[in-house]
């Protein structure tokens, strides 16, 4: 796949798949504030895979809800973490903050990026996501030095929920090529500089970041491959759009 194609398509189905799992929680949020937030939160990012899929459909690609509501998961190129369930609040939440801090960080890179199409978005999208960050860290923050019951249950979803977060960070073959030709700083630089972010928080926490080092990625999602979630919540998705894909709304 053209280089650029390759990162629109893994950027836009990210924000997508993790938007749709988000407004999952509209209507059962712990408290009324939390459901508010991820509510709020999942409208961001069905808005930021519109500006990208949006970039994509300029670039020659079909019009963005075809693209969004028309293709099966292995056609996807999210990564496996934004698929799961919503699960209990601490996985989320937890979900919420790995995957914003490192999304936080990667917009952040590609304002600088070498089409200037996705830097003019990036720099739109950034402004979003340092409050989407600061919400993850209060939380995490207020969880991780709360009582023991929220700091086992807090630990215990990190621990669950590493592996697939390494996974936002697989690559493919057109890696090499994004990094020389200045689409972007990289994956492996951009997961360096995640470990430093999340760190730092957790250090204000009672948590225990593992050895990210003795731990396996859960990868193939950035080519394709996914869990048996994927396609259920696609199904639900799109079962609008496919009543009459060429309704005019």
């Amino acid at each position: 796949m053209n280089p650029t194609l390759d990162l629109l398509y893994r950027l836009a189905d990210d924000q997508l798949i993790l938007g749709h799992r988000n407004s999952e929680w509209n209507g059962l949020g712990p408290i009324l504030e939390e459901d508010i937030a991820f509510s709020s939160m999942a409208q961001d990012k069905l808005g930021h895979s519109l500006q990208l899929y949006t970039l994509l459909h300029e670039l020659g690609e079909a019009e963005p809800d075809t693209v969004a509501f028309t293709r099966n998961a292995p056609q996807f190129h999210c990564c496996q973490l934004t698929e799961l369930p919503i699960g209990e609040y601490d996985f989320s939440l937890i979900r919420h903050f790995l995957f914003d801090h490192a999304e936080l960080l990667r917009f952040e890179a590609l304002a600088d990026s070498s089409y200037e199409p996705l830097a003019l978005v990036a720099r739109k999208i950034k402004g979003e996501l340092k409050y989407h960050v600061l919400h993850a860290n209060t939380w995490v923050k207020r969880l991780g030095t709360a009582t023991e019951e929220a700091i086992e249950r807090m630990q215990a979803a990190l621990e669950f929920t590493l592996p697939y977060a390494l996974g936002i960070f697989e690559t493919t073959d057109a890696e090499p090529e994004i990094i020389s030709s200045g689409l972007f700083i990289g994956e492996k630089e951009l997961q360096t500089r995640w470990e430093a972010s999340v760190s730092k928080v957790l250090a204000q926490t009672a948590l225990t970041l593992p050895d990210l080092r003795t731990l396996t990625p859960v990868a193939g999602g950035r080519h394709g491959q996914h869990t048996e979630h994927l396609q259920p919540l696609l199904d639900e998705m799109a079962e609008v759009f496919r009543l009459d894909p060429t309704a005019d709304w």
